[in-house]
């Protein structure tokens, strides 16, 4: 298993929109950056990701589970472009910053940290496990 993070707008899709499509999901669509399109490429069934709130409030909020793998994106016409569905699994019990993630032993090159552009990038299998501990999982 792989481990992700997916930022989204709050405003545009927030996590209580992620939440509402249930079992289904929803197409991760509209990414038009080839680095975050190879990651969702590279994506499995049953892989995790935390779902980000980026630009309001700026921290991880809950756990989102692959359940397609990448197809074309069906906002766009150009065939370069493609998305995988995610599905809503938990919210995080502690919502967590990213602030507290720059400060956190072991998240320091955290792509989050250092590439605070990239929509969709990968989680180390340590840095899920200290994000998931400061969110009250473990």
């Amino acid at each position: 298993m792989s481990y992700w993070l997916f930022k989204s707008e709050p405003d545009t899709w927030g996590w209580p929109d992620q939440v509402a499509r249930g079992a289904m999901g929803e197409e991760w669509h509209g990414v038009r950056n080839y680095q975050a399109r190879n990651n969702m490429r590279a994506m499995k069934v049953g892989d995790l990701g935390f779902f980000y709130h980026s630009n309001i409030g700026k921290e991880i909020v809950g756990i989102v589970e692959v359940c397609r793998t990448s197809q074309p994106d069906s906002t766009s016409d150009d065939p370069r472009w493609d998305c995988v569905c995610l599905r809503a699994v938990q919210p995080l019990l502690r919502p967590v910053t990213l602030e507290t993630c720059k400060v956190q032993p072991g998240l320091e090159k955290m792509v989050l940290i250092n590439n605070a552009r990239l929509s969709v990038q990968p989680v180390t299998p340590e840095e899920w496990r200290i994000i998931c501990d400061l969110g009250g999982l473990s």
